[in-house]
């Protein structure tokens, strides 16, 4: 088992970070399923919008719900998350490696991509997860101690990716 998570400071970083890093893998022919995320910055509104990439040739999908100008609070849009969840796990079938955007609190209470993930890591694909400081603990336990920690740096998530999938069971790639 394979599971690799990467954490960093600031808004987007992580979701940059491992943008970069799916596009390299992706140049490099691997065979991806997952999410990943941008956020858009609106002058009319204090928040980003929040879209996220079905890999490896999905839609687009916007996770946020536009609340007003005032308002706060959570802004997730759970039915489009759940709707991009089923489509990432449709695409494990083809995929040689799982990239999740986000450990969030929704995978902290067992919804969102958590499944998805276990059932990645139970097919023996690799998995790469981002994961704020907030969700860490939530994320070390789901995990039980098989995570990596990464080093925030994209040639070293890099290597470990390359290095996972190059240790994944031959059956993970059919």
């Amino acid at each position: 088992m394979k599971l690799g998570y990467v954490t960093l400071s600031g808004r987007g970083a992580i979701d940059a970070l491992l943008a970069g890093v799916v596009a390299r893998l992706e140049a490099e022919g691997l065979r991806l399923a997952g999410t990943v995320q941008t956020n858009i910055d609106r002058d009319d509104r204090p928040l980003c919008d929040m879209d996220l990439r079905l890999l490896p040739d999905g839609p687009t999908v916007r996770i946020s719900v536009d609340r007003g100008a005032e308002a706060r609070g959570c802004r997730l849009d759970a039915e489009a998350l759940e709707r991009s969840v089923l489509w990432t796990e449709r695409a494990l079938d083809r995929a040689e490696f799982l990239v999740v955007n986000k450990f969030g609190k929704q995978e902290a209470e067992g919804r969102g991509l958590a499944g998805t993930i276990a059932e990645a890591l139970a097919r023996g694909l690799p998995v790469l997860v981002g994961v704020n400081g907030l969700n860490l603990p939530p994320f070390l336990e789901f995990a039980g101690g098989l995570a990596d920690a990464l080093p925030p740096e994209p040639e070293a998530v890099l290597r470990w990716c390359r290095a996972a999938r190059a240790a994944a069971p031959v059956c993970a790639a059919a």
